[in-house]
């Protein structure tokens, strides 16, 4: 399969800082001009399954878009051995827990056409290409993604295909310094692919970054709640309500087959 390697303020009136402190604790001024307590734009977070509660729409609200076929790329964030395997350094529970709605994810993309791209998160022995990732996480100075090592590969049941690409990659976000745009860019044809799939791990992490990386380049984000692995399930409900409120859509695997098929 192909490896691509990395490429090495204007004045406010008055009343601007009483509105602000107000409107963080959830009040707003009355006509009268007393604080009256409102309820929180945000809707509260449910179950991980891309909901209303998570994305706070209106289930009767049409989506700002479909997901065409034609038009996507199915991204596999960096699940690799050393995240999915149980007792394997950076072990994800989750991430493994969802290796059979994963498989079903690229399964259909395939027979849909949809080119699935990969990451593949490296670190190295012999210097430390990553050392703020490593300070916040120093277990990653001994073990952990090396390259060429057993962990750092893709897990077996997700294997790529000999003519999909994997993206080497030392930064959450699989924009960041690697050739993941110029792949984008032409895989289909010059520019002709506007919507990204993601999946894999760890949701609050890589795929959040990478998300939010895609929705800045003008990418439509398609985040499959089912088939992305948080360390906790607070964390998974905080990037899917984070996703589908300001940077793309949270879908659940049916309903991104269900768009697929149309």
């Amino acid at each position: 399969m192909p490896r691509l390697p990395p490429v090495t303020s204007t004045d406010r009136p008055t009343w601007y800082s009483s509105y602000v402190v107000l409107a963080c604790a959830g009040l707003r001024l009355s006509a009268a001009g007393s604080p009256v307590r409102t309820r929180h734009r945000y809707p509260s977070v449910g179950p991980a399954t891309g909901m209303t509660e998570v994305t706070g729409r209106s289930p009767m609200t049409p989506p700002p878009w479909e997901i065409d076929p034609e038009t996507c790329a199915l991204l596999v964030i960096d699940m690799q051995n050393d995240f999915v395997l149980e007792g394997f350094p950076m072990e994800v529970p989750m991430a493994r827990e969802r290796l059979p709605a994963m498989r079903d994810v690229v399964t259909r993309c395939r027979d849909a056409g949809v080119p699935v791209v990969y990451t593949q998160h490296i670190l190295f022995d012999s210097f430390d290409v990553s050392p703020l990732e490593t300070a916040y996480q120093p277990k990653l100075r001994e073990v952990g993604m090396r390259e060429g090592s057993h962990g750092a590969e893709i897990v077996a049941d997700l294997k790529p295909g000999p003519e999909e690409i994997v993206i080497r990659k030392h930064r959450y976000d699989a924009f960041h310094n690697t050739q993941l745009q110029t792949v984008l860019s032409t895989l289909r044809g010059p520019h002709k692919v506007d919507t990204l799939i993601i999946t894999g791990t760890l949701t609050e992490v890589c795929c959040e970054s990478t998300a939010r990386s895609a929705f800045m380049r003008d990418y439509q984000v398609a985040f499959v709640a089912d088939a992305t692995g948080a360390l906790s399930a607070a964390a998974q409900e905080a990037t899917l309500r984070n996703i589908g409120m300001f940077f793309g859509r949270v879908l659940t695997s049916g309903e991104l087959f269900a768009e697929l098929g149309r």
